[in-house]
């Protein structure tokens, strides 16, 4: 240990870093059904131990620059969800979000105040109890600015922080997650599967369109000869409206006729002997038997050897927002191209027949090159796949961010300010809603957001635990294992909050109103859970918009517990 800590991690305690981060995210893989100790929990335990065990301190400058990354690229994920949030059709989940968030920072701010809990410990509760991991790196900015404290007293109540953090976390993750996916719904005499399906089957209830539901699709491309005398004489267009009258999705894509492929025409009238490639989901294809319906089948590698191609659209087009997936597949340009998946706030989006195509949203777009391209520049901007990062548009937002961070107020001659992470959130918000709505710039790709998002994160909580270790067997003692009892109340009652509010108040549905609640406490395996249990991704309609108004309101709580306890 001793060489260790003397020979490697003391003149490069980057090492140290980086050992913490691999122990941590091997922890944080420790599962339990749909719930798992997660990521960043596991760095933070993992640099408390290692901490504690070899007594190396790390640059503040370090967790500071990850923290800042990680804040700007919360915001730049959510930011689209979050302002959508602000219009009416959203205001009911907002409204209920707010009030989540608003019942945890006076449970929090209560429990302290009576416990007397300096800002470390309430801060620490505060993000542990409402599992936001932001918290720890806000509240620690903001003990920094506080009058009166020394420089050592600073750096005890940063570490309570996080030993607050890490000992009601787990346990909060844990309580969240089976309330929402089981107790309450039950509390009321509520299935939520059965609820869930109920919704779903609602949701597509109106539509005739077989391109979008659950279950298993795929698209497949096969060549047949034109010989049933139904088929001979009828245009391309009438084949196709045809077999959408009978709820199929079968296109006649090319067709070759004495040899010779034809300029692709809705038009073209079909003639015995032509051959023709069909373009069909499996399931509809298999149900129409072509063999018996069109002729018999064709070995073409010609006709069948298109070039295909999957492409990713942002939604902008005005005249297309608002739409349902169902009246979008109705559009001219959408014969023969298929929306395979729906992306909204950087995530994957259940998508319904009557799921409604938003700006920002990521459509992905699959069929011939020559239908997909043109259908693309229909619905809004296409965004060919690019693994760069838009380093002029990041490093300008994190920067104006912090600009806008300094400046400071003085109420009781305490400082009052966004701090330089505090705006770095607010810009990554306002970045992440003009890349949805003008994407033609500012392109940072998923792998890129999870770097500075996840990575990012779990590199400052790494350090923040190493430097909190030293410290953590007298802080656990300060704190006391009551604290785990006023986490886990501090978890439960903004939830039941919530639920009563949602419930008989705002007269939300279940599935929907466990997806706001998940969202509003950012608990991501919460929704996990909800989804397992309701056997459906329906709850997740519900998560995305409180998902973003708790990321922002639970940070910005990281700074106001601590200015409502000095």
């Amino acid at each position: 240990m001793n060489f260790l800590r003397d020979e490697i991690f003391k003149p490069y305690p980057e090492l140290l870093v980086f050992l913490t981060v691999a122990a941590g995210f091997l922890l944080g893989r420790i599962r339990r059904r749909a719930i798992a100790l997660g990521a960043v929990t596991g760095c933070l335990l993992a640099g408390l131990a290692l901490g504690w065990l070899f007594e190396v301190p790390v640059n503040g400058t370090v967790k500071s620059l990850f923290f800042i990354m990680f804040l700007f690229a919360l915001g730049y994920r959510v930011g689209p969800q979050f302002f959508r949030g602000l219009r009416k059709d959203g205001l009911p989940q907002v409204l209920l979000a707010v009030v989540v968030c608003v019942a945890g920072l006076l449970v929090c701010w209560l429990f302290a105040a009576l416990l007397g809990y300096g800002p470390g410990l309430s801060a620490g509760l505060l993000g542990g109890a409402l599992t936001q991991s932001a918290v720890i790196g806000v509240a620690g900015d903001a003990i920094g600015s506080l009058p009166g404290l020394s420089p050592d007293q600073v750096t005890e109540q940063q570490n309570l922080v996080a030993i607050g953090y890490a000992v009601t976390y787990p346990l909060g993750t844990v309580l969240c997650a089976i309330l929402l996916a089981n107790v309450l719904p039950r509390l009321v005499g509520r299935d939520l599967a059965a609820d869930s399906a109920e919704l779903a089957r609602e949701l597509d209830a109106g539509t005739d369109d077989p391109d979008v539901g659950d279950g298993y699709y795929e698209v497949v491309l096969r060549a047949f000869t034109v010989a049933h005398p139904d088929v001979v004489g009828q245009t391309v267009e009438q084949f196709e409206r045809r077999q959408a009258s009978l709820g199929r999705r079968i296109y006649l894509t090319r067709v070759r006729r004495d040899g010779k492929i034809l300029p692709q025409e809705q038009g073209i009238v079909l003639a015995e002997g032509d051959v023709v490639a069909v373009s069909a989901i499996r399931g509809d294809l298999v149900a129409y038997d072509p063999e018996r319906e069109i002729g018999p089948e064709a070995d073409d590698v010609e006709l069948l050897g298109y070039r295909t191609e999957t492409l990713h659209v942002v939604a902008g087009a005005k005249a297309h927002l608002g739409q349902s997936i169902a009246e979008l597949r109705r559009e001219p340009f959408m014969v023969g191209v298929y929306v395979t998946e729906l992306h909204r706030s950087g995530a994957k989006y259940p998508m319904r027949l009557s799921t409604e195509v938003e700006r920002g949203d990521t459509l992905l777009l699959t069929g011939p090159q020559r239908l997909v391209v043109p259908a693309a520049r229909q619905l809004g901007t296409p965004v060919p796949t690019s693994f760069a990062t838009d380093m002029v548009w990041v490093g300008l937002g994190i920067f104006l961010g912090g600009c806008i961070g300094i400046p400071a107020l003085h109420a009781g001659g305490v400082p009052i300010s966004l701090s330089t992470s505090g705006g770095a959130l607010i810009m990554g918000l306002v970045f992440g809603w003009l890349r949805a709505k003008y994407p033609t710039f500012g392109n940072v790709p998923g792998g890129a957001q999870w770097f500075m998002d996840t990575l990012g994160l779990c590199l400052f909580v790494a350090v923040v635990g190493i430097n909190a270790g030293p410290s953590f067997t007298s802080g656990l003692a300060q704190a006391g294992w009551g604290l785990l009892l006023l986490g886990a109340v501090a978890t439960v009652v903004p939830l039941l909050v919530g639920f009563v509010i949602g419930h008989w108040v705002l007269k939300m549905r279940m599935p929907i109103l466990m997806g706001v609640l998940a969202g509003a406490q950012t608990t991501t395996a919460a929704i996990g859970a909800i989804n397992e249990s309701a056997k459906s991704q329906i709850p997740t309609i519900g998560y995305t918009i409180p998902y973003a108004v708790g990321n922002v309101l639970l940070t910005i709580w990281g700074a106001v517990i601590v200015l409502l306890h000095h």
